[in-house]
């Protein structure tokens, strides 16, 4: 799969997928919010709505399915229900699955590494971090919990939760731009 894209569902948690999306496109990130249900508009946790810039339909029709790498992006915010509604997408899992045995890069935060990068094959031995409560299934893969706003392992790289966000993009953006790219953004943050 070609691009990079953060995949909403209702209940999501906002400062999670905005910030997370405001590091990478101003580290120069061309990162498309995708709405799972039928149309773009989603609505968070904390109720802000906000319109994705494509619905589920559009994303499959208009992404190039064919090969990806490392700079390739999957994105999961956190947040309840929102997580669980992406967790039990199974043809958004199956495509995050085969994305990720290709080469892509998974990235999740707070409950979604838990529940939805958890359903990734091959995580003995990934180092990961989440949102307290939500590490047994991975760890439960042979994953190793780590306590850190942010930690990318390889094609993984997962956050903690909301006040991690920023941490959170700036791996994201790090592992896919560079250090000094990261750099460059945080300094204008004032981080």
């Amino acid at each position: 799969m070609k691009g990079s894209y953060i995949f909403l569902a209702n209940g999501f948690e906002e400062t999670e997928a905005l910030a997370t999306l405001d590091v990478l496109r101003r580290g120069g990130l061309d990162v498309k919010t995708v709405s799972i249900h039928a149309d773009k508009y989603v609505t968070g946790s904390h109720k802000i709505s906000v319109v994705a810039d494509m619905t589920y339909g559009e994303f499959k029709a208009n992404v190039e399915f064919d090969g990806t790498d490392e700079t390739d992006l999957m994105i999961f915010p956190g947040g309840m229900p929102g997580t669980k509604r992406l967790a039990e997408n199974s043809e958004l899992i199956n495509l995050m699955r085969l994305h990720f045995l290709e080469g892509g890069t998974v990235a999740a935060i707070c409950a979604a590494p838990g529940l939805v990068a958890s359903q990734l094959p091959n995580l003995a031995g990934r180092k990961f971090t989440c949102f307290d409560g939500f590490e047994d299934a991975p760890i439960a893969k042979g994953a190793e919990y780590v306590k850190a706003p942010a930690v990318a392992d390889g094609n993984l790289i997962t956050g903690r939760g909301a006040g991690c966000a920023i941490d959170f993009g700036l791996a994201i953006l790090a592992h896919v731009n560079g250090e000094e790219a990261a750099a460059t953004v945080k300094h204008s943050m004032m981080l």
